[in-house]
């Protein structure tokens, strides 16, 4: 055998001296093999490094005992999903695969599809789908979503209270007395990001404030054009006192382009984020952020999945989480 090459069943069976079909018998627990020689051939498998194929295990047993997590990218809130969902699989006896579309923006709508047809039926048994472009449709396996791009819908989903988050984090800064609040929206397409836009702006209306539309850039989740977003912000003569960012990205970019243009933060702008993802934390100043459990959602979604590969009943398919506010070194008082 070339060292690279896989090792099969024959190989297994070839250095233990047994037959194939003995082998099988030892990896499927079956009758008819001794103790002793059952032993010897685990040992051998120990030895060897083998493991029998996903593809041929799920023919024979049409089961994997693998479910897979799909984003669209691995960035910093897919990351700290995955963190819960690795936790949650611990002791269920499945295993875990991540597969990313690589954030390929041009070939973003319906990612989910093409790439889950690629895996469900030989490689996994269900699939966590994070932030889906599409989720009614029949994937033909169990599928839980999580941040779904349109909202809850016929398909079991996860995410977090992004409607009353942005009005804790806009509430916070209208305490301080800030009145010239601006806003780093995210991603048009997604529907939390449109929960948050609104939140940040019926917290505005409640207290009395006047909403600027001009004080709303899109920010897309994304550093650079959140922080293109912040410059122009920021550079307007009457610029705002305080930024709410979509997410702690967008928030944190504001934060160094505050510093790049000789601003002190907060006393000369206070700044809100969204997620708390350890960069939060980790900010110079540790960033004041509206925090949505996403270990939780993690953990939630494979607990959810799982119940619905086995057929077992649950108390509800759509999981909505609570939010809540962190406040640290980002925001005074003007």
């Amino acid at each position: 055998m070339k060292p690279s090459s896989r090792i099969t069943i024959r190989d297994v069976a070839a250095t233990a001296g047994v037959s194939v079909a003995t082998v099988s018998k030892v990896l499927n627990a079956r009758y008819g093999v001794s103790a002793a020689t059952s032993a010897h051939v685990q040992s051998v498998i120990r030895e060897l490094g083998y493991e029998a194929s996903l593809v041929a295990q799920s023919l024979r047993n049409h089961k994997t005992n693998v479910i897979g997590i799909l984003v669209a990218d691995l960035e910093p809130f897919s990351t700290e999903l995955l963190k819960g969902a690795a936790k949650a699989i611990k002791g269920t006896g499945y295993e875990l695969v991540v597969y990313s579309a690589g954030g390929r923006t041009s070939d973003q709508a319906g990612w989910e599809q093409r790439y889950l047809s690629r895996l469900s039926g030989t490689l996994i048994d269900g699939a966590v789908l994070v932030t889906p472009t599409v989720v009614d449709v029949d994937y033909g396996t169990a599928v839980v979503a999580v941040d779904p791009h349109a909202g809850p819908s016929g398909l079991p989903t996860v995410d977090s209270d992004n409607l009353n988050g942005a009005r804790l984090g806009t509430q916070h800064l209208l305490d301080l007395g800030h009145r010239r609040i601006a806003m780093i929206s995210g991603r048009p397409d997604l529907e939390s990001s449109r929960l948050r836009e609104r939140g940040f702006c019926e917290a505005m209306r409640d207290a009395g404030v006047p909403v600027d539309p001009g004080l709303i850039h899109v920010g897309d989740y994304d550093p650079d054009s959140s922080a293109a977003a912040a410059r122009f912000l920021l550079n307007d003569p009457d610029r705002p006192t305080a930024i709410f960012g979509a997410n702690d990205v967008s928030a944190i970019a504001a934060v160094e382009v505050a510093a790049s243009m000789g601003l002190r933060v907060p006393d000369d702008l206070s700044v809100v984020g969204f997620d708390n993802v350890p960069e939060a934390a980790l900010a110079s100043p540790a960033l004041t952020t509206v925090e949505q459990p996403i270990h939780a959602m993690g953990h939630r979604a494979i607990e959810l999945l799982i119940k619905l590969i086995h057929g077992e009943p649950v108390d509800t398919t759509h999981v909505r989480l609570p939010t809540r506010l962190v406040v640290r070194q980002s925001t005074r008082a003007v």
